[in-house]
């Protein structure tokens, strides 16, 4: 196989949750990212699709949800990202440890890494891990002082029942090389990666329940491209590889194509442009209702749907 487009990380990832003003008061209040964009889910637009990030919604920052009310807690277990880790410099864990301490939080160290876990209002499991480069720009608007802001992820957590036909694929096809393992944890980096969003850890967990989709549970992961000509070679290289890939779709932010790597997880590879400023101004992100072009005359009947929400500061 020729050698891989370069795939600099993780670009977002996206998860269910059941109470939007909920999701936003944690996000945005409690772990200090910005609301970078409020729409509708492009494939059920009755209900919001809310994007966070940091100042601009750079990819390696972007933490999006699909909103749907009242959805039950589904289980989490394979195949499915289990955990999602933000970036934070490295001596910020105590900051975050007080800040965190009403959500039950407990260590989750690593492979050398400081890091603490705890859950948001859905159930999901998020870390924070100390880190010497995070990488990325501090928010320096928000409600977390600038010295300790998100940078954006460290990475995801993947639980499979079995780890060596998802690294296969993670290697061979996507160019990432192993990085290490501890007990059941295996990691892999981005070629490209610097540290920041740049990695998966497996954990194989073949004793473990399947999950189910639903409420309190991550959807897919996206990983970066640069531009529409290297998502098309991403494209043919993972027909090539003999996965069903979709074609391209235009999501206004960026284009994505979608295919679930062996395990089963599904997996995004999504283009850096056009961005978040494309319809709206920088410094106006995630303060209006933004539709795309196939739902804009029926702005007055989505808007008599979607639930009232109290936006952030």
């Amino acid at each position: 196989m020729t050698p891989a487009p370069i795939l600099p990380g993780i670009h977002h990832v996206t998860a269910i949750t059941a109470d939007a003003q909920k999701n936003i008061d944690f996000y945005c209040g409690v772990l200090g990212l910005r609301l970078v964009k409020l729409t509708v889910n492009f494939d059920d637009p009755g209900s919001y699709h809310l994007y966070y990030g940091d100042e601009l919604g750079r990819p390696g920052t972007i933490m999006t949800f699909f909103a749907w009310p009242g959805a039950p807690r589904s289980r989490v277990g394979p195949p499915q990202v289990t955990a999602i880790a933000f970036a934070v410099p490295a001596n910020s864990l105590d900051y975050w440890s007080s800040r965190l301490k009403s959500h039950e939080v407990t260590s989750a160290d690593r492979l050398g890494e400081r890091a603490i876990r705890f859950s948001d209002p859905d159930g999901i499991a998020l870390e924070v891990v100390a880190t010497a480069e995070p990488g990325g720009e501090a928010r320096t608007r928000g409600p977390v002082p600038a010295e300790h802001a998100i940078r954006g992820f460290h990475s995801v957590i993947l639980s499979e029942e079995g780890y060596e036909s998802t690294a296969k694929a993670l290697t061979e096809l996507m160019g990432f090389t192993a990085a290490g393992s501890e007990g059941n944890r295996f990691r892999y980096r981005a070629g490209a990666g610097n540290g920041f969003a740049s990695v998966v850890d497996l954990l194989c967990v073949p004793d473990a329940r399947h999950g189910q989709m639903g409420a309190g549970v991550v959807h897919h992961v996206a990983f970066r491209t640069s531009d529409d000509p290297q998502q098309a070679a991403w494209r043919e290289r993972i027909v090539r590889a003999g996965l069903n890939v979709s074609p391209v779709m235009d999501r206004n932010y960026f284009h994505s194509i979608y295919y679930r790597e062996p395990g089963g997880v599904l997996f995004e590879i999504a283009t850096d442009n056009p961005g978040f400023a494309v319809d709206e101004p920088a410094d106006r992100l995630g303060r209006t209702l933004k539709l795309p072009a196939q739902y804009e005359g029926f702005r007055s009947e989505i808007e008599r749907v979607l639930p009232k929400v109290r936006l952030p500061e």
